[in-house]
């Protein structure tokens, strides 16, 4: 049998070699580095909307009689990295509505006013909804409102998206604040009426 292995067969087999390690290495270096921009984002921005990330404890509202006006209370949390802003509210309760502070006037006298651009909750805050605070207003009961009940209600946010939750009635008597009737107007009820109304708020 003859031996076919020349000098010029051993040069083509130690080229080959050659060229397998150099492209071994070429391979090696194509790969991303550690901390490269195929490692997923850290410390991304929180895009659920609002609503979502919005909840609220302990939600109640005072009782009251019907063509009254009365309010809700609770505690709203958000757990996002960005603000939440409640622009508006709609309940079962009544087609009435609005998103109420309580502020000293020029007198000093405690009075309730609506809030110019809503309730916003700070990010990874709360926001607290209290007789003598801020409160969610029910106005033009068109029935009574009485403890054990529950009434369902709907936060919009500024994003669009909304959150129903319920509150349960319970008696109470509390703060005396006046309504400010300097700011908006309600067909229903006077100023009268709306002090009355609020005794106890």
């Amino acid at each position: 049998m003859l031996n076919t292995y020349t000098p010029a067969t051993r040069f083509s087999v130690i080229c080959g070699v050659a060229l397998l390690a150099l492209t071994g290495c070429s391979a090696g270096d194509a790969s991303p580095a550690s901390g490269s921009h195929t490692t997923a984002p850290t410390g991304a921005a929180d895009e659920r909307p609002a609503a979502d990330a919005v909840t609220i404890e302990e939600a109640w509202v005072k009782s009251a009689e019907k063509d009254e006006m009365t309010a809700a209370f609770g505690l709203l949390k958000n757990s996002s990295d960005t603000d939440a802003n409640i622009v508006s509210v709609t309940s079962t309760a009544s087609p009435m509505m609005e998103l109420h502070e309580t502020v000293a006037n020029e007198s000093g006298q405690m009075v309730m006013r609506e809030v110019e651009g809503g309730f916003v909750i700070p990010a990874n805050g709360e926001f607290s909804l209290e007789p003598a605070g801020n409160h969610i207003m029910i106005m033009g009961l068109p029935a009574a409102v009485t403890a054990g009940e529950d009434i369902t209600f709907t936060l919009e946010f500024a994003d669009g998206s909304t959150r129903d939750f319920t509150a349960i009635v319970k008696d109470y008597a509390g703060a005396n604040e006046n309504y400010d009737g300097g700011h908006g107007e309600h067909d229903a009820h006077d100023d009268a009426a709306e002090h009355d109304a609020h005794s106890g708020h």
